[in-house]
């Protein structure tokens, strides 16, 4: 499937928009700082060793824990989790944590007119051309 990301950035600021997030016009610090949470939070996910996608078992409502049983004495709904009335539909993780912040990013560039398919060609290109670590930086 190809991604056109111009098409996809309307696309996810259409739904922001729709559900409200853009009633009140963001101030780019704003936008960065929402960018950022996102990021923490994939920080937070990585810490806890959450590195894949994975959904909230609510089954026991004091107790929640991750919906994912090893075997069929862990979950009366082993192999038909995703059918489970106990399981989040909301997925969570690291890498959607990552999704997050990205869908920040196309969001704000569909705001403000961005070509990001323009801008990602245009540093990739001239990344390519770059001497080996370059600027001696250690991180």
């Amino acid at each position: 499937m190809e991604i056109k990301l111009n098409e996809f950035s309307q696309e996810v600021h259409e739904n922001a928009v729709a559900h409200g997030w853009w009633d009140e016009k963001r101030s780019f610090p704003e936008v960065i700082a929402l960018i950022h949470s996102e990021l923490s939070e994939a920080l937070e996910e990585y810490r806890h060793k959450q590195e894949q996608i994975w959904y909230a078992c609510e089954e026991d409502q004091d107790c929640p824990s991750i919906c994912n049983p090893q075997d069929e004495h862990d979950c009366l709904n082993y192999g038909r989790e995703k059918g489970c009335k106990y399981r989040n539909p909301k997925p969570e993780g690291l890498p959607v944590e990552l999704a997050d912040a990205i869908l920040r990013i196309l969001d704000y560039c569909a705001c403000v007119g961005i070509d990001i398919e323009e801008a990602l060609t245009l540093k990739h290109a001239y990344n390519k051309g770059r001497p080996y670590r370059h600027g001696g930086k250690v991180c």
